[in-house]
């Protein structure tokens, strides 16, 4: 039952990708998480409240998943199955991020500040101040790195455990999306959160890499990975960067502003280049066949 549900969420994302108008988990995890941090984010013992809140959080995912759907499967198989492709469908996002990025190199045809309006949608940067050429690195960028927070990591995480453990992994990048952040309000509460995180997409974050190089094709790049890959901030987050960089021949990287304040992340690659809709057209491809690899590997690994 496990790969007929894999395969029914992930035609589903491919269908409709997130319905702005169904209610998503993400949701509730993110009021739940913004909840937890109104509540114990001051005074002393910050890590370890936050560690505390991110540990609590996604063991009740987990249970809760677990629980759900081992109640569906005493009312019928059918029942079960729905839930779970349901619940892959939620956990994968690849449709969305394509179109996403797709949309602001739309939006950049118009104007500088469309584009800068909607790759605000996907960034946590500020976009405000960005010139053509940086949206489109910002684009691609988040294009490489979702791939595997977006793709690759849930699928990873489907095949070691399940839909609970997937669910576990929804709720573990949405606390690093919401509370792992260098800023002297998150520096402290989200630290465990953000080390999560880092274990969590240890392995998926290379597999991605790898799997997009398989994609396009081009085994010599990996030397270029090797070298690129660990010079990012993030354990993880260069290496799929990495990969696109050295399929693309551009440079990534550069310094940032997150919450008013500037982060100087290593380049990423050699050529520094004008990045075009072109190659935003490579990426997105790269970024679907990767997609169908990693959904053939994870059946493969549920079926073993």
């Amino acid at each position: 039952m496990n790969s007929i549900s894999l395969i029914i969420g992930w035609l589903l994302d491919l269908l409709f990708g997130d319905p702005p108008r169904l209610p998503h988990p993400v949701v509730l995890f993110g009021r739940l998480i913004a909840y937890g941090e109104r509540i114990l984010n001051y005074g002393k013992w910050r890590r370890l409240k936050g560690g505390l809140l991110s540990i609590l959080l996604i063991l009740i995912t987990i249970a809760t998943t677990w629980a759900l759907i081992a109640v569906a499967k005493e009312v019928g198989t059918l029942l079960a199955l729905a839930l779970e492709s349901v619940m892959v469908f939620y956990c994968l996002a690849g449709t969305t991020l394509v179109k996403e990025v797709r949309d602001v190199f739309v939006a950049l045809d118009r104007s500088l500040d469309d584009g800068r309006r909607q790759v605000a949608r996907i960034v946590g940067r500020d976009t405000s101040e960005l010139s053509y050429e940086e949206v489109r690195k910002a684009a691609l960028e988040t294009l490489a790195e979702n791939l595997s927070d977006g793709v690759v990591a849930p699928l990873f995480w489907f095949a070691v455990g399940g839909v609970p453990a997937m669910m576990g992994y929804k709720m573990i990048n949405t606390l690093d999306s919401m509370i792992a952040y260098h800023t002297p309000r998150y520096l402290r509460f989200g630290t465990v959160a953000a080390r999560i995180d880092d274990v969590a997409n240890y392995v998926p974050a290379r597999l991605t890499a790898l799997l997009m190089i398989l994609a396009a094709r081009r085994p010599r790049l990996f030397p270029f990975l090797l070298t690129y890959g660990p010079r990012h901030a993030s354990p993880n987050s260069g290496w799929p960067e990495a990969a696109l960089a050295g399929i693309l021949g551009c440079r990534f990287g550069g310094p940032h502003i997150y919450f008013g304040e500037t982060f100087y992340k290593p380049y990423i690659g050699e050529c520094d280049r004008q990045l075009t809709t072109a190659d935003m057209m490579v990426a997105v491809a790269i970024n679907r066949r990767v997609e169908v690899f990693a959904v053939v590997l994870t059946m493969v690994s549920s079926l073993a």
